[in-house]
């Protein structure tokens, strides 16, 4: 039995961390095995909330934290009912980022991790089954980001200080399993070597 069927999986972390590689290489895998599955990316820049978000992540204005928080929980609950029906039907979900990515930044510079809670049960927010969690320091993000984007990073992936919180809390949220089940995986290894970890985790066959 593929224990990712009928699943909501996250992978969480810092920029850099590997998560878009992961959620790309997990779903794959699961529909080699016969396994029907959606994939969700947060921010959803082509979102019309998206697009302000990126706007906000290039440009010099000041948000302060309850209204980042409120951009990206628009950007999360829009998809809430099509995230829950998929659940019913039995399929897969795997996401790359998702209502934990507010618990780590956004509550990571203060919004109240009850509050924010608290609000997402009121969206109807799914409680996914597996949060994996690649950790990787704010050093390895910045040097992963620019090799990347050749320089051209976001406020938030150039925000050494940022990182550090977002880092600190999500290790606070691995440790009480907040939101979720979470694991806790070394983002630093290779590709191949945190997939094989992922894999584990979920019961899953093959390379």
């Amino acid at each position: 039995m593929l224990m990712a069927k009928g699943k909501l999986v996250v992978f969480e972390g810092i920029d850099g961390a590997g998560l878009e590689t992961q959620t790309k290489k997990l779903t794959e895998h699961l529909a080699t095995q016969g396994v029907k599955v959606r994939a969700f990316d947060y921010p959803d820049y082509p979102s019309p909330v998206g697009r302000l978000i990126r706007e906000y992540l290039y440009s010099d204005a000041e948000f302060p934290v309850n209204m980042q928080f409120l951009l990206h929980m628009a950007d999360r609950a829009k998809d809430a009912p099509e995230i829950r029906e998929c659940l019913r039907q039995g399929d897969a979900v795997v996401c790359n980022r998702y209502f934990t990515s507010i618990l780590g930044y956004q509550c990571g510079q203060g919004f109240p991790l009850e509050n924010a809670l608290k609000i997402a049960e009121m969206f109807g927010i799914s409680v996914p089954d597996y949060v994996f969690y690649l950790k990787i320091s704010p050093k390895t993000s910045t040097e992963r980001k620019n090799k990347e984007k050749a320089g051209n990073i976001d406020r938030n992936e150039k925000n050494e200080s940022l990182k550090r919180q977002a880092s600190a809390m999500y290790d606070r949220l691995a440790r009480d399993n907040v939101f979720g089940r979470w694991y806790v995986i070394d983002g630093e290894k290779s590709v191949e070597d945190v997939f094989a970890q992922v894999r584990k985790v979920l019961g899953l066959p093959g390379r």
